[in-house]
């Protein structure tokens, strides 16, 4: 099964490694041209010029957002060298789109003059903009490391509106990730969605790892590179080279996915994952990281099961769901891959009705982060 609607919602994926039939399938199984707003989460392998040109015959009607991705998922299961999507109808579901240009000269405030716009657009629509109704959805693109202040910007105005999203990707080629919007693709750019309706919802994440008695205190480092120097006041590889018990020699990208490090913000920790060790013992990080964080590193759990435990709680405070949108980190991906589980993982997102995409980062709230799963349920209010 390759779709799956709802009056409200619709969700469809196509394996086609042609972007036009790709489209053309997921014109047909997102059924009839009611959407309000269309999402698409691309491969990397599209022909871009074909995917827009057929983007324009077949959803000349709806607003259409989207992605480049390093993995896809949705009623096709996980895959890669797909397309997902979903639909939102326009009798359940208001929407307002804004895309931020420029991220790399972004000015602090650009995000919460966006978002203040397209909040008071849709109260001057008699929409009740609260927590209660509305949500924000982000795609940003993977490669700016303009993310942490993208989203603390674009949710100072959003108050208790939860906000979540996920960064492009390019299949671990690191060479260009796009966002989609106003019928072309764009660099360097991020697109925001914010929704509302009436029906019940959830923003969520989940992570699989937990907290160790292994701490360490970042000593000296660049956010804005990402890049730490020192840990503890010896140098950054080394030091967490000694933390779990290996040799600088030994660190590869499964010892970073297996052993990420935490920080705390308030009573919550959220993962903080190397990307790779540098010639002169540096660190650098897919999250900016700063000089005076306190470290964890953290020991995994079963990512199954988290994932399990986590959607039905929501799925009980939200009734049966019609759709969930999800942000995968690419690490969890190649984890799952690596032990054999993307099947299950795949089979416990689709009970949930899930579609979306693996990323390059993940955002919820005002926070970037690495190996989470974040995500909106939609339900139906009936268990």
């Amino acid at each position: 099964m390759n779709s799956t609607t709802s009056s409200s919602v619709s969700r469809a994926a196509s394996t086609s490694p042609d972007a036009r039939t790709a489209i053309a399938e997921i014109a047909e199984r997102l059924g009839p041209a009611t959407a309000k707003i269309v999402c698409f989460f691309a491969a990397p392998t599209y022909d871009r010029e074909a995917l827009t040109a057929a983007i324009a015959e077949h959803f000349a009607g709806s607003t259409v957002i989207g992605c480049t991705t390093a993995g896809e998922f949705g009623p096709a299961g996980y895959q890669e060298g797909s397309l997902s999507a979903f639909a939102l109808s326009e009798a359940d579901f208001d929407v307002e789109v804004v895309r931020i240009d420029s991220l790399a000269h972004m000015e602090i405030d650009s995000g919460s003059v966006a978002m203040t716009s397209a909040m008071m657009r849709m109260r001057d629509r008699g929409r009740t903009v609260d927590a209660d109704h509305c949500f924000s959805f982000l795609l940003v693109d993977g490669l700016s490391m303009r993310e942490e202040a993208l989203v603390s910007s674009l949710h100072l105005p959003l108050g208790d509106i939860c906000q979540f999203g996920g960064s492009a990707g390019d299949d671990l080629h690191f060479e260009r990730t796009q966002v989609f919007h106003g019928g072309r693709f764009h660099d360097d750019a991020a697109v925001v969605l914010l929704v509302h309706t009436e029906l019940p919802f959830e923003v969520f994440r989940t992570q699989h790892f937990v907290e160790t008695d292994k701490r360490m205190v970042i000593t000296e480092a660049d956010p804005l590179t990402r890049t730490v120097t020192e840990i503890n006041a010896e140098p950054a590889a080394r030091e967490y080279a000694r933390q779990v018990g290996l040799e600088i020699s030994e660190l590869t990208p499964q010892v970073f996915a297996t052993h990420p490090v935490l920080v705390k913000v308030g009573a919550e920790t959220f993962i903080r994952s190397i990307a790779r060790v540098n010639d002169d013992e540096s660190l650098t990080f897919f999250c900016a990281i700063e000089a005076g964080n306190v470290l964890t590193v953290a020991k995994g759990v079963d990512l199954v099961k988290s994932l399990e435990l986590t959607l039905d709680e929501v799925r009980g405070r939200v009734g049966a769901p019609q759709l969930t949108i999800g942000c995968d980190c690419i690490l969890r991906s190649l984890e799952a891959k690596r032990c054999a589980i993307r099947d299950r993982v795949a089979e416990v997102l689709d009970q949930s009705q899930a579609v979306g995409f693996t990323t390059y980062g993940e955002q919820v709230g005002s926070m970037h982060v690495n190996q989470t799963f974040t995500g909106v349920m939609i339900g139906s209010g009936i268990a």
